[in-house]
């Protein structure tokens, strides 16, 4: 059989190691990092996952979504921390609905446990790739002393992130499109730990926000009782990480912003001081394949994580790749074709609606007409569960193209408006004047 090539041994490239070790592929996965299992992830640029429908779904295709799910904790909704004190809930969908926080190291330590169950998959860590022969199908690593080697594959697969090497190579060769593009925000991680008798000191079962307009403080839930915190803050200006200089500097930034949340945060002048600062880049590129080498995960589609789909993203292009060697294999031509043209609509359609949902959480989500509009569009849902869908539910509770949740999310946005705009918020349950406008507008 075929041998196959992984460059980059994180969620999607351990994935799809699987399902092409599943179809009889010798497969054989670079790592540039340690072996995760032998090595603890270095903390404060983990940011916690938010596993929903689509990264369900390719778990289960290996047969891992019970082991994950079991290590993760259910979300139903976001609870909003407004500075004025008083909390919100925002259900996410359906009172049985919910997406899963799951730690990232943890989930790619059970993806690397599972591919090296697999006889015909071969792991190497402390391959650095630093070079390729796209037509060839070799690729050249560096390990920890310097040394190089080669590897020649039948096919190669760059699964090696945002800043991939492979892709590099694609882009020396020509008539490649590619922007990277930061937010003029970062974060730094932070950490909540649990009260004296290991109980959450907030709702386990929550997405907790904190907005406040041009930033934002988020906090998801861990099985240990503690929830990894964010700060999305500008990096630079004013008011940002770089106007932060002093734990005075610091103390009066959480007693003006997030007063509620200062006392929780376990060691907060250590981990805001000592913890890197993380970039938000958004990376488009086209071709995602040449010769006989194609991106996968990141490394064709970084998107910032403002809608929890950026693993769910990776993983689906696993499950779609897939389903093409299963309809198209040997043709490689083909697959590859077939590949890119599927996946390059939707995951553009995803970092737009990504960018989208950041302006939504930092500086809507507290606002009164938008918490009017999600009361009218929640209340639209339960209804009419056969006619209309929320666009977070088309993209986070079912595996629809992620260009048709943009789509509709915009012809939902319109029909909403002009119920309100006419005043028929308490009259949602009149057939008779509502489904007209859904003919109209859906």
């Amino acid at each position: 059989m075929e041998r196959i090539a992984i460059v980059g041994g994180g969620l999607a490239g351990s994935l799809i190691s699987v399902f092409l070790a599943n179809r009889g592929f010798d497969v054989h996965l670079f790592e540039k990092r340690p072996d995760l299992r032998k090595n603890k992830m270095s903390a404060g640029k983990s940011i916690n996952l938010a596993l929903s429908e689509r990264g369900i779904n390719a778990l289960k295709k290996v047969g891992l979504d019970k082991q994950v799910l079991d290590t993760g904790i259910p979300m139903r909704g976001r609870m909003m921390h407004p500075q004025s004190g008083e909390l919100t809930f925002q259900p996410y969908g359906k009172e049985e609905q919910a997406i899963y926080s799951v730690s990232r190291g943890l989930l790619n330590i059970k993806l690397l446990e599972l591919a090296d169950e697999r006889p015909n998959i071969h792991l190497y860590f402390n391959s650095n790739c630093v070079d390729a022969n796209l037509q060839e199908g070799i690729v050249y690593f560096e390990d920890g002393d310097g040394k190089r080697s080669e590897f020649k594959a039948d096919r190669v697969l760059g699964s090696d992130g945002a800043f991939s090497a492979i892709r590099y190579e694609m882009q020396t060769k020509g008539r490649f499109d590619y922007s990277q593009t930061y937010l003029q925000h970062g974060y730094k991680e932070l950490c909540i730990l649990p009260a004296s008798n290991g109980e959450f000191k907030l709702d386990k079962n929550c997405l907790h926000i904190w907005p406040r307009e041009s930033f934002m403080l988020i906090a998801l839930p861990n099985l240990d009782g503690t929830f990894t915190c964010t700060l999305f803050f500008q990096i630079d200006g004013p008011l940002s990480f770089d106007s932060i200089k002093t734990p005075e500097d610091l103390d009066a930034f959480f007693d003006v912003y997030f007063p509620d949340v200062k006392g929780l945060i376990h060691n907060l002048h250590d981990d805001f001081f000592k913890n890197p600062i993380g970039q938000l880049c958004t990376v488009r590129c086209f071709p995602w394949t040449n010769g006989k080498m194609a991106l996968i995960g990141d490394a064709a589609h970084a998107v910032v994580p403002f809608y929890g789909q950026g693993m769910n993203c990776s993983f689906e292009d696993c499950v779609v790749f897939d389903e093409l060697l299963e309809k198209h294999y040997p043709n490689w031509d083909l697959i590859f074709s077939e590949y890119q043209s599927l996946r390059k609509p939707n995951t553009d359609a995803i970092a737009n609606l990504a960018l989208q949902n950041f302006i939504e959480m930092r500086d809507r989500v507290g606002d009164k007409s938008f918490l009017h509009y999600k009361h009218v569009e929640h209340d639209l849902c339960s209804l009419y569960p056969d006619r209309f869908k929320s666009q977070y539910e088309l993209v986070t509770f079912s595996n629809v193209p992620y260009k048709f949740a943009l789509e509709q999310g915009e012809r939902n946005t319109a029909l909403v408006n002009k119920i309100i705009s006419l005043g028929l918020e308490n009259q949602l349950s009149d057939q008779s004047l509502i489904l007209p406008l859904f003919d109209t507008y859906l």
